[in-house]
């Protein structure tokens, strides 16, 4: 038996290792979420879907890779690859013009 406690006890904080609940590897990511959400809510910025669609056909050739939102300035900012480079598009989240790119 006493062979077999080191074995026991490893077995034993090993399940409770993977019980507990994992960390939150992107806490940024929620609070950017939420102040998106509470802005268009309240009208102070368009749909995301929408953005996305006015830019997109301008952007043909390129892999779309995401959105961030700048909530203090209201802007978005797309990122795109093309041919090994990022290419970011800013976009006026309030009327949906582009205001700047960079990277191509």
């Amino acid at each position: 038996m006493i062979k077999r406690l080191p074995l026991l006890l490893a077995v034993a904080v090993l399940g409770i290792t993977s019980v507990a609940p994992a960390a939150d590897a992107r806490p940024g990511r929620d609070r950017e979420q939420d102040a998106a959400y509470k802005a268009r809510q309240q009208g102070r910025i368009m749909p995301l879907r929408s953005i996305e669609s006015r830019v997109m056909p301008r952007m043909r050739g390129a892999e779309y890779l995401g959105p961030e939102l700048d909530a203090g300035s209201g802007t978005y900012r797309l990122k795109f690859m093309r041919g090994g480079r990022v290419i970011w598009v800013d976009v006026d989240a309030r009327t949906g013009d582009v205001i700047g790119r960079s990277g191509d």
